[in-house]
């Protein structure tokens, strides 16, 4: 192989890797959706996540890690997901509500219907 082959092909990877890089922590924006248009079964969801519950599923209130890394960047611990029930499901369904800070009065909260793909920030 020639020098000339090596460094090009070099050059391509580096520009390949930090083009990779910069996109992948680009900030995604977020939708935006009235509380009152959410289905009904993540409107209550949203009412029992400010009463502090009951909630009907046992991971209910656990710490969402945004792993996906597209709601705002934040510190560990601070967010945390409740289920939104889906009709004609058996299990958990794809769909929940994340809440920023203390759930119960923090008034940030993002519902997602395809598991965590995609959020829209609720609007109350």
């Amino acid at each position: 192989m020639s020098t000339k082959f090596l460094k090009n092909w070099i050059f391509f990877l580096l520009a390949l890797f930090f083009s990779v890089s910069v996109l992948a922590k680009s900030e995604v924006q977020l939708g935006v959706v009235e509380a009152r248009n959410l289905p009904a079964d993540a409107q209550r969801t949203l009412a029992l996540i400010k009463k502090g519950g009951p909630f009907p599923y046992p991971k209910d209130g656990i710490v969402f890690r945004n792993y996906e890394g597209v709601l705002p960047k934040q510190k560990r611990g601070y967010y945390h997901e409740f289920t939104v029930r889906t009709p004609g499901e058996r299990s958990r369904g794809a769909r929940r509500i994340v809440s920023g800070g203390d759930p119960a009065s923090s008034g940030e909260y993002y519902y997602t219907e395809d598991h965590y793909a995609t959020f829209k920030r609720i609007k109350e």
